[in-house]
């Protein structure tokens, strides 16, 4: 089901929840029963891309610490910029997008903060960073820093700006970040 999302969603498709459940053989309550609404739905399906997103990129970074927080951030920030489907979906759907991804009881953002803050985690374990916040509040800030920076805050001109989040999140960190 997940799968099924999960192709309509990077073909650039409006997930459709009756075709899915039909593909499958399901009925359509079926699956609201499991995610509760089609938002529930692609949220478990975006909830889980964002941490493909962070794993990938600490498989792929080349720094330790505060610098390989900010490097995981930033590609990722870079990625979600550049991501055609992301695009799409917020061109069909900028408020149920918006609200899905960045709601505090939603269905994405406490799945990707606490994936943070495991990562956060990992980086103390293997680097012996020691974090300038409390880990849950650090891991809360990054997010919904990089929230504000990628998704919904058009008003000061900062919509996808990835190159000024970098700015902040390096300066909330401690690193210094290279041009």
């Amino acid at each position: 089901m997940l799968e099924l999302t999960r192709r309509a969603f990077l073909a650039g498709e409006r997930v459709d929840v009756q075709a899915i459940a039909a593909e499958l053989g399901l009925s359509r309550a079926s699956i609201y029963r499991w995610f509760g609404s089609r938002d529930g739905l692609l949220g478990t399906m975006l909830a889980r891309e964002h941490q493909r997103m962070l794993d990938h990129a600490d498989a792929r970074r080349q720094t330790h610490g505060a610098a390989r927080i900010l490097e995981v951030f930033d590609r990722v920030a870079r990625w979600e910029s550049a991501n055609e489907p992301f695009r799409r979906y917020f061109e069909l759907e900028p408020i149920s997008g918006l609200r899905i991804i960045t709601a505090g009881d939603g269905p994405v953002q406490p799945k990707v903060v606490a994936a943070v803050e495991e990562l956060i985690a990992r980086v103390e374990r293997e680097d012996g960073y020691e974090p300038p916040l409390d880990r849950a509040l650090l891991a809360y800030a990054l997010v919904r820093l990089g929230e504000a920076f990628l998704y919904n805050d058009r008003a000061a001109g900062i919509h996808g700006d990835v190159d000024r989040l970098r700015q902040v999140l390096a300066v909330l960190l401690g690193v210094t970040p290279l041009d």
